[in-house]
This record gives structure tokens, sequence and C-alpha cells, in this order.
């Protein structure tokens, strides 16, 4: 039993590491910023698609922004299962990363719909 007390873990000192639920108001910040400048260029996208260039919309711009909407789908969910706890923190770079797909997806989006480059 006494090598059992002597183990560290391979962390070589005090895990100073928050746990699943806790987040420091440096990443609550980060989190409000990247999910807010996301949401408004997600809302700006989706406006675009059924307003520009006339009116009636083109299906080609529907149709674009339904899978733009999709994407969000499911980073929505790894982003409430990230809130519950269920996922590691490792995940957070994953989600930040399909946030910045998507976010570069909604600008791909807004340049077709306003015919920028024609």
């Amino acid at each position: 039993m006494e090598g059992f007390a002597a183990r560290g873990y391979g962390t070589g000192g005090p895990d100073n590491r928050p746990l699943f639920g806790e987040t420091s108001a440096r990443d609550r910040v980060i989190n409000l910023v990247v999910g807010g400048l996301t949401s408004l260029l997600l809302v700006v996208t989706l406006i675009s698609a059924f307003v520009f260039p006339q009116l009636p919309p083109k299906p080609v711009n529907i149709f674009f922004a339904f899978c733009i909407s999709l994407c969000c789908i499911s980073a929505g969910i790894l982003i409430y299962w990230y809130r519950q706890g269920d996922l590691e923190p490792k995940f957070r770079n994953l989600i930040y990363y399909i946030l910045f797909s998507i976010v570069m997806l909604c600008i791909c989006a807004n340049l077709y719909f306003h015919e920028v480059g024609k």
C-alpha cells in the first residue's frame, strides 16, 4: 500500500487545472466573445440569404444558409455537452475550430450573396 501514496501520475507536482465544471474568468470572456461574434455573423448571413440580392430569394442562397445552419446545430450540441461537463476540456479546441469554420462559411456565403467579385 505504501507504493500507491507515492505515485504522482506523471504530473510532477500539484495539478492546478480546473475540473470540468469550473472555468476561469478569462475563458468565460473568450467563450462569450467568440460565441457572440459567430452568432452575429450567422444572423447576418441568414438575413442576407433571404433578402439579397433581390426578393424573392434565390433557392441556392436558401440552401447555402440551410447547410450553414446544420453545421451550427452540431456545434451547439458540442457546446451544450461541454458546458454540462460531459466532454473533456481538450474538446474546447475542437469547438473553437468548428466555430472558426462556421465563421469562414458565413463570410463566403455573404460574399456570394452580395455578388462581390463579379
